[in-house]
């Protein structure tokens, strides 16, 4: 080992910007509604650094004021960046109280860069003997290299690199690290707005800087240039040296190395913990812990090649140990570094971490090991199947954890006997009342159990639901939280069954060992995320909610979904052969107003029609790529003044609802039960409403008459039932109207009076008798539109107002109901200090542009701080009243089911002698779901499909 001393020298806004975008896609936003990724991942890098090098010296260099001489020599330099984006302006200050309760030397220099404060500090520190690195991931560093002076670059993937006068030499290829000026210069830079010369790019820098060595060589020797660059150069000589000054790092800023001020001492842990815990960073307090804590490494120097050394995976799992105290163990699992991370790092793997995963062969270890099951009180699970289709799998196999880093795998024979055999003697772990039950998606599995004729029972933990309460904007997926929350990397299922195509394997033709490492990993991951997520919920405040609805919501949509809906395939077909007729009878009619055929559907074709050969518009709107604008919102707005258009709406509409759903649907009922299976989602709209997929059921049109048909198609079971809806009325205005506690609002659902001609007649100021149905109708569209933000332009859109009139109608609709419009003013108010809103029930929706300095982006903030709370609420009460609905249907045993939840409505599969029962029982629950200062209504209505009873 060396005796020489090492100074790092960190590039802050470089490693902050980049971590900052490896959380893009999912933003780190906690309780407060804070974006902490570029604290998140700032702080990674820096911990990951002192981790891996443990070096003497530190320090952290920032940007203050930008470059005054670069700017006097070159006006526009760096003029054409983008403004810094607001995450990464809060997240300066709390990176530097950071820094400063760990004791790291904060280097800032006003009217200069961090790359000259770097610079000269590593020239300083080389003087004195020093080996000094300076971690950025920027090239212009490299011509700072020299003997002592490194840059330590992070690489995409994770790890880093390290780069001496070698690997520039090789990058660049260049003589010596000091042409890379040069090299820069002559190529210029887009990013910081240098010039450079006219014509040159990278490869042109290179071959000039091999023939003449340098700028002033190349401009020395022009003549022996052709062409236009000859010309191209020689016009722009000062140019080139302009743009090389501009290159080349300064090595004289005012500021100096002070050997034991650069010492990395040891933090304040009470200060930095406290400063974690405001920012809610509790795995990254673990990693900070963890990394400051005693250590046995001895060697601690860097490697100058361009690789990272990983320990070597062990050949045969074995089990894990954790480390122990005064031990630092840089790859290990639940038990070591589980810092919330990003793809941009090194994450742990099934291969750098030890664990114990074992399949469990037949027989008597099968019952020795149910033998042991039993005696746990927590158990993750995860089934293997053959499908991802709950209603077609069978079971490969079960895996089951109940410690951090073991794990036993039970695989099932393909007979269909054997394994109804296998899983009795399972039977008792899964009926046990208990044994608490966690998993991943667990719903799915409750399914292909039930396939089973076995029943889940006992408290159930969902990591996927836990975490989408805690974070309702991120993926929720287990590969990314376990990314995220425990920096590991999961077997990716195309590594064992590979990519789709007539080439991938099924789970049962995968070797045993790789499904018991796969499986198991699965059931051991999600143990872990459950231990993390569990204090999540309790300090999110979202445990209730966890334990009261969307957990008991799991068995009740398992059931919904189990069940399926009855399809009336013949009546879609000959709904399919009306809707053929109507689309050619429209076609013909768009082709005669045209004068002539052309292809409706094609956006470009279409824009011509309407735009160049018929003018409909003087100054028609065009998209990015330059091609008239046929969206939605556009030929909605000139419908009313041109047939044609409302033609080609009409042409789009029963298009795509004969595609979507006509001829969609029969192609999903499933063979083995005949019917429609939905599946709902719960974790995907922010605000708690549930979603519908394959096939969505919560979308079709039902303002025209074309879509209202297909829901004749949806029939009961048999002639021995009736299906029956059942609707909160205006569930949304009753809301808003008892959380903003205006009296004339609630006083009209009290008395049972129609709310949309209560409100004409205060806002027109006519007696309630004398509204007329245009008065109504657009009292209705800003009742509704008032919840989603609605604005003059939008109202005016919607109704047969002007946009003047519009303006008015929504001034006194708010002067009449001024406490709601007080309401709207204090739910952005307390989104804009807490960062988050939050339903009846204490559902949190955050909103993390509430502060946002772009009006647009800041309004539509402001927009969802008023709907999310009113929006939620109703998904809420909704799905308190399937809970209980579902209960009491266990608890008498009744043969009605609960089919569907369309967002305000539940479809029921009614057994006539229970109608009676069934009306008073859905009712009252529905109805008694949540107490509100507004009375909530339900309408019931019953038919032979669905239309009718909606």
């Amino acid at each position: 080992m060396s005796d020489q001393k090492r100074l790092f020298l960190v590039d802050a806004y470089a490693l902050i910007f980049r971590g900052y975008y490896a959380f893009i896609k999912n933003p780190r936003i906690n309780s407060k509604g804070e974006d902490t990724s570029a604290i998140m991942g700032f702080m990674n890098s820096l911990l990951d650094v002192i981790k891996r090098e443990r070096p003497d010296h530190l320090a952290v260099c920032f940007d203050k004021g930008g470059s005054v001489d670069r700017v006097e020599m070159f006006e526009a330099y760096k003029a054409n960046r983008d403004e810094t984006p607001e995450g990464i302006r809060t997240a300066i200050p709390h990176i530097c109280n950071i820094l400063e309760a760990m004791h790291i030397p904060i280097m800032v220099k006003e009217g200069y860069e961090a790359d000259d404060v770097i610079g000269t500090l590593s020239r300083q520190a080389e003087k004195e003997g020093y080996k000094t690195f300076m971690v950025t991931p920027d090239k212009d560093f490299a011509q700072l290299v020299t003997d002592n002076i490194f840059m330590y670059r992070p690489v995409f993937g994770g790890g880093y690199e390290t780069w001496g006068i070698p690997e520039v030499q090789k990058k660049f290829e260049v003589e010596t690290p000091m042409q890379v000026v040069d090299f820069l210069g002559m190529m210029g830079d887009s990013s910081d707005n240098i010039p450079g010369l006219p014509g040159v790019g990278e490869k042109t820098a290179k071959k000039f800087i091999k023939q003449f060595g340098s700028m002033e060589g190349l401009l020395a020797n022009t003549d022996q240039l052709k062409g236009k660059m000859k010309e191209k150069i020689e016009a722009n000589r000062e140019l080139g040296l302009l743009s090389k000054e501009l290159a080349r790092i300064m090595l004289d800023v005012p500021v100096e190395f002070n050997a034991k001020d650069f010492e990395l001492d040891h933090p304040d842990v009470e200060k930095v913990k406290q400063i974690f815990q405001d920012l809610e960073f509790r795995r990254l307090t673990d990693n900070f812990l963890k990394t400051f804590a005693p250590q046995d490494v001895s060697d601690s120097s860097p490697s100058t090649s361009s690789t990272t050394e990983k320990p070597k995976p062990t050949s045969t799992p074995k089990e894990k140990k954790s480390a122990g105290a005064g031990q630092f163990s840089l790859f290990g699992g639940a038990d070591s570094d589980t810092t919330e991370t990003s793809s941009e790092y090194t994450r742990n793997t099934s291969e750098t971490t030890s664990h114990f995963y074992q399949s469990v062969a037949s027989g008597m270890a099968t019952k020795l090991f149910v033998k042991n099951l039993m005696n746990q009180t927590s158990v993750c699970f995860d089934t293997e199947t053959t499908s991802l289709n709950p209603l077609q799998a069978e079971l490969v196999g079960i895996a089951f954890s109940w410690e951090a880093g073991k794990g036993f795998y039970v695989p099932f024979p393909e007979d269909k006997n054997e394994a109804q055999e296998l899983i009795e003697v399972l039977r008792p772990f899964f009926e046990n009342e208990n044994i608490e039950k966690i998993g991943q998606n667990l719903k799915y599995d409750i399914k292909v159990l039930a396939k089973y004729n076995v029943e889940v029972k006992g408290k159930l933990f969902d990591t996927m639901l836990a975490h989408y309460l805690i974070n309702p904007d991120m993926r929720h997926n287990m590969d990314v939280l376990a990314e995220t929350y425990l920096n590991y990397t999961p077997i990716s299922i195309t590594e064992l069954i590979g990519k789709k195509g007539k080439n991938q394997l099924s789970m049962r033709e995968v070797p045993l060992e790789k499904q018991t490492e796969y499986a198991v990993e699965d059931a051991d991951i999600t143990l872990q995320l459950k231990e993390h997520f569990e204090k999540e919920l309790g300090e999110a405040n979202t445990q209730k909610l966890f334990d009261e609805i969307e957990v008991p919501l799991l068995r009740v949509l398992a059931d919904m979904e189990l069940e399926g809906i009855n399809l009336d395939k013949d009546f879609l077909s000959s709904l399919s052969e009306q809707l053929n007729n109507d689309i050619a009878n429209l076609e013909k009619s768009i082709y005669e107003a045209a004068g002539e055929e052309f292809n409706i559907a094609s956006p470009k074709q279409l824009g011509v029609i309407l735009f160049e050969k018929m003018k409909l518009v003087d100054k028609p709107k065009k998209t990015k790529t330059g091609q008239y604008s046929t969206a939605e919102d556009v030929l909605s707005y000139l419908a009313k003044d041109h047939d044609i258009i409302q033609q080609i709406l009409d042409y789009r509409g029963l298009s795509k609802l004969k595609s979507t759903y006509v001829d969609a649907l029969p192609l999903q009922v499933e063979e083995s039960t005949g019917r429609v299976h939905t599946d709902y989602m719960q974790t995907v709209a922010a605000t708690g409403r549930l979603s519908s997929n394959n096939p969505n059921l919560q979308n079709i049109p039902i303002r025209t008459e074309r879509g209202r048909q297909v829901r004749k198609a949806f029939v009961p079971r048999n002639e021995e039932y009736t299906l029956l809806a059942a609707d909160y009325s205006q569930i949304e205005l009753r809301i808003i109207a008892a959380l903003s506690e205006e009296e004339t609002m609630i006083e009209a659902f009290k008395n049972g009076e129609d709310i949309h001609a209560s409100t004409a007649s205060r806002v027109f100021n006519v007696p309630i008798a004398e509204v007329t149905r245009e008065q109504r109708s657009n009292a209705k569209t800003v009742n509704f539109g008032i919840i989603y933000g609605v604005s003059a332009f939008g109202l005016s859109n919607q109704t047969d107002l002007s946009r003047s009139e519009s303006k008015e109608l929504i001034e006194t609709y708010y002067a009449t109901y001024p406490k709601l419009k007080a309401y709207m003013g204090k739910q952005v108010d307390f989104a804009r200090d807490n960062g988050y809103v939050q339903t009846v029930l204490g559902r949190r929706r955050y909103l993390k542009d509430i502060n946002s300095r772009n009006a647009v982006v800041r309004g539509a903030a402001e927009r969802n701080a008023v709907n999310a709370p009113i929006q939620g609420s109703a998904a809420d009460i909704i799905k308190i009243a399937m809970i209980n609905i579902h209960q009491k249907l266990q608890e008498g045993a009744y043969k009605s089911k609960m089919l569907l939840q369309v967002h305000d409505e539940l479809v029921f599969d009614i057994y006539k002698p229970e109608l009676e029962d069934m009306k008073i029982l859905i009712k009252t629950e529905m109805e008694s779901a949540y107490k509100l200062k507004v009375p909530l209504d339900v309408d019931l209505d019953i038919g032979d499909n669905w239309l009718e009873a909606h």
